[in-house]
C-alpha cells in the first residue's frame, strides 16, 4: 500500500499540536503552512498544465512547466522563509524553516515511494502489457 497522496498535508495538520505543546512560535507554523499550501496550489495546476500539453503532444513544453515550476515552487518557499527570519522574527523564521524542510522531506519521499511501489507503478505496468509507452 502506497501513502497517501496528501501524506504531507496530514503531517502540516498534525504539526500544529506539536507547535502548540512545544511552544514553538505560531507565525513560523502561520508561515510555513501558508507557503506549503501555495506551492501545493501552484504543483497541482502545473501538473494539470503538464498533462494538457502531454496529451497534445507537447513534451517539451510539459518539461518546461515541470522544471519551471519545482524550481520556482523551491525558491518561492526558501524567500518567504528567509524575510521572515531576517524582517519579522528569527525563530518563527527557524520554525516555519524546519516545518518546510520535513514537509518537503515528507512529499518527496511519498511521490518516490508512489512512483516505485503505488499505483504510478502500477499503471506504467499495464501500459508496457498493452504495448503503450510508460
Amino acid at each position: 500500500m502506497s501513502p497517501p497522496k496528501y501524506v504531507d498535508l496530514i503531517a502540516l495538520a498534525l504539526a500544529l499540536p506539536v507547535f502548540l505543546l512545544g511552544n514553538f512560535p505560531l507565525l513560523g507554523y502561520a508561515v510555513g503552512a501558508a507557503v506549503w499550501l501555495v506551492q501545493r496550489a501552484v504543483q497541482s495546476v502545473a501538473a494539470h498544465r503538464a498533462q494538457e500539453e502531454l496529451a497534445h503532444g507537447e513534451r517539451q513544453r510539459a518539461m518546461g512547466i515541470v522544471a519551471a515550476t519545482g524550481l520556482g515552487r523551491v525558491w518561492l518557499m526558501a524567500a518567504v522563509v528567509l524575510v521572515v527570519g531576517l524582517a519579522v522574527e528569527r525563530q518563527a523564521g527557524l520554525a516555519a524553516a524546519v516545518l518546510v524542510v520535513v514537509l518537503f522531506t515528507i512529499s518527496i519521499a511519498a511521490q518516490g515511494y508512489r512512483q516505485l511501489f503505488g499505483q504510478d507503478a502500477d499503471r506504467s505496468q499495464r501500459r508496457r502489457a498493452s504495448g503503450g509507452v510508460a
